[in-house]
């Protein structure tokens, strides 16, 4: 082993270049075998970095993106809800509503699959290192709540209206009173047309007058979600109650 060969290895690891290092013997072997040239093997060279680097990034866009889980479209049970088309999940999962700035929306009774699915979109997106983030309805109520009492609402707002994916998971689970219904507003009117967002809820949408405590704030609400938004309804069993029914066998 040369000294430029050492200096070499020495240089790759003082940069953190560890992916460079695990595949220098391997590259020049290849670049002797197949006579490559300089930039061409330094090209190869780089691309083992590069990878590593994406993966670990997708890896951290996951963890800060705040999923309940880490399900995925692999992992849900098409078969125990035929409500569900399959194909149509596919789709959101390459992503193409995020780039028109559409919404989706999971409606059905709890259990049914509808924060598995959002989650594992979110994850999909998360993975492409598109900006996402998730939370449970009551959760972001109560962020933007104690934000306005703290003077600090704007920046609140404008948080987490910068992801480009948003997940609002359970609307309808628990009452917004008219105050917090006028933030939630405010939310959604910062996204509107610019970001898409995700929501899932067991609450058909003529009952949202209620939830939100007036129905012209949940009017004003629903317009910008639905105005570009897909709708699937799930029709079906709960995950929950199959998982302890099998659980008796």
């Amino acid at each position: 082993m040369n000294s430029s060969y050492k200096k070499l290895i020495s240089n790759l690891e003082y940069l953190k270049l560890n992916q460079m290092v695990a595949h220098l013997d391997e590259t020049i072997d290849f670049m002797n075998n197949k006579q490559l040239s300089f930039v061409d093997t330094l090209m190869k060279l780089t691309d083992y970095e590069i990878d590593m680097k994406e993966i670990n990034m997708a890896k951290a866009m996951v963890k800060v993106a705040g999923f309940p889980h880490r399900k995925e479209i692999k992992d849900f049970d098409f078969s125990f809800q035929p409500s569900v088309n399959k194909e149509q999940i596919l789709d959101f999962g390459t992503l193409r509503f995020i780039e028109r700035s559409e919404n989706i929306v999971f409606l059905g009774t709890s259990g049914v699959g509808k924060t598995h699915l959002a989650t594992s979109i979110g994850i999909a997106a998360a993975k492409k290192r598109t900006s996402t983030y998730f939370i449970k309805c009551n959760d972001l109520i109560l962020n933007l709540k104690k934000a306005k009492l703290e003077n600090r609402l704007e920046a609140r707002l404008k948080h987490y209206a910068k992801y480009r994916l948003l997940i609002i998971d359970e609307i309808g689970y628990l009452p917004i009173d008219v105050d917090d219904a006028k933030l939630f507003f405010q939310l959604i009117d910062l996204r509107y047309e610019k970001k898409s967002t995700i929501i899932t809820t067991n609450s058909n949408f003529k009952s949202w007058g209620e939830i939100f405590q007036d129905p012209k704030i949940a009017n004003a609400i629903l317009d910008r979600i639905l105005h570009h938004a897909t709708v699937v309804s799930i029709v079906g069993e709960s995950y929950r109650i199959k998982d302890h029914i099998q659980s008796e066998k």
